[in-house]
């Protein structure tokens, strides 16, 4: 891990650790990943078990991991670890449940009824990635929100092994919350069969749920055919912490996030010293004989970094800057700097909070912003699997009062009936086409 004190070298290697995922690499996998969507529209199954086969190794045909296989998978699995992931659902469910938003109806102040409804999209595909390890959490934390919401139909899709079999766990989860349709596809493909359908898969309203650099550019491909939760990159963890923080703790913290994945970044801003000089010794300590050891050190090679600030306020405006998916505050009054942080996916208070809950059970949901996006976009939600229609309602008395400002609006932009629309309905033009309806001559059949 690099080491700086210079905030304005701060600044620099921040940003480019924010640039991570947007490498020259991307105009490559961008074309296949073009390939791979026009062979899955044009060719639907086919493209499917054709890219299968090619790319994970299995000829995926049925497509369909049947309910049973979910509910054996579930009875497979140990007593333990079904009490973990039923603890999981409870919380998530609990959270999620508070984040319901209202319908909305006002009077206006001419008597005109002025509203929003919301309602749930129909059918929401969920990408469960797998790969280097298996994510029964991502499971739980995209299914959650979006039965909460209400979505009549949820499609789950995962990618499975050489041998054609999905995780055990993944399957299991997806038992427990009551998925029943269930596709054995990772990569491009997946999305591609989610976003346009084909004769087994059915296209859906939404996709969520994170992926590979593929799976993101195939997302990004489809959003506007379908909606999409967002374009999740490679995971992040920024710890602030001060001279109560214990190093032991601090380095477990930074490896849980590096072990995720070689462009995983873990941040840490101190303003103290010899916690910043004694980490690397216990990062080192506890890669020793890690399982996930290769990854942690691409991880902290290229994109860990310590920085080591005169204050908390300098550390607040670096955090601010690069807008961490995942915010630790190991210092010795939390809360007290929480309200200072503008941008931030989640933040972890306190060092009973490490990261990892919120990862499986906290509540709030694990899915979050990452590469600097938690400047404008948020974890996903309930309100994802949701959208809001607008109700206008005007009466006469309501459309005579500001019909003529509308008018004036209309005409401003050179929309004639626009205008005239409004025009047409007002009392004055109405009784003169009645009157003007009465002077026509009657036809008698």
């Amino acid at each position: 891990m690099r080491c700086v004190r210079d905030l304005h070298q701060a600044r620099r290697e921040l940003e480019r650790l924010t640039q991570r995922s947007t490498d020259n690499s991307q105009k490559q996998a961008m074309a296949t990943v073009e390939e791979i969507l026009e062979a899955v529209r044009t060719k639907g199954d086919q493209a499917l078990f054709d890219y299968t086969e090619r790319l994970d190794g299995f000829r995926p045909e049925p497509l369909t991991v049947a309910p049973e296989q979910l509910k054996d998978a579930w009875q497979q699995t140990p007593k333990q670890l079904q009490s973990a992931l039923e603890l999981a659902h409870r919380r998530i469910q609990d959270f999620h449940q508070q984040q319901k938003p209202n319908d909305l109806m006002m009077e206006g102040v001419h008597g005109e009824r002025l509203g929003r409804r919301w309602r749930p999209v129909q059918k929401a595909g969920i990408y469960v990635p797998g790969g280097r390890a298996a994510y029964p959490s991502t499971v739980l934390m995209n299914a959650i929100p979006a039965q909460v919401a209400g979505v009549e139909r949820l499609i789950m899709s995962s990618p499975a092994g050489a041998n054609g079999q999905l995780n055990r766990t993944v399957m299991a989860a997806a038992h427990l919350v009551g998925i029943r349709e269930v596709f054995r596809l990772g990569g491009a493909q997946a999305i591609a069969a989610l976003a346009f359908g084909t004769e087994t898969v059915p296209k859906v309203d939404l996709i969520s749920g994170p992926g590979n650099l593929y799976v993101t550019l195939a997302k990004k491909a489809v959003y506007g055919r379908v909606g999409i939760d967002s374009l999740a990159g490679p995971s992040e963890v920024l710890v602030i912490a001060d001279q109560s923080a214990r190093v032991d703790q601090v380095a477990a913290d930074l490896l849980a996030q590096a072990e995720h994945d070689p462009l995983a970044s873990a941040v840490l801003l101190t303003t103290d010293a010899r916690l910043a000089e004694a980490l690397p010794y216990e990062l080192e300590a506890q890669l020793d004989e890690h399982p996930r050891e290769e990854i942690c050190r691409a991880s902290l090679g290229n994109w860990g970094l310590i920085v080591i600030c005169e204050n908390l306020e300098s550390c607040v405006q670096l955090s601010d800057q690069f807008a961490p998916e995942h915010l630790e505050l190991l210092i010795e009054n939390p809360r007290k700097l929480v309200n200072q942080i503008r941008n931030a996916g989640a933040i972890f208070i306190g060092p009973w909070t490490p990261e990892a809950v919120g990862d499986y059970l906290a509540g709030p949901n694990h899915t979050l912003p990452t590469c600097g996006s938690a400047r404008f976009s948020s974890a996903l939600s309930v309100e994802t699997f949701l959208h809001h229609t607008s109700l206008i309602e005007f009466s006469q008395s309501a459309l005579e009062a500001t019909g003529s400002a509308v008018r004036e609006l209309a005409t401003s932009e050179g929309l004639h009936s626009h205008a005239e629309s409004v025009r047409i309905r007002s009392s004055k033009t109405s009784s003169t086409h009645d009157a003007a309806d009465d002077a026509l001559p009657q036809h008698h059949h």
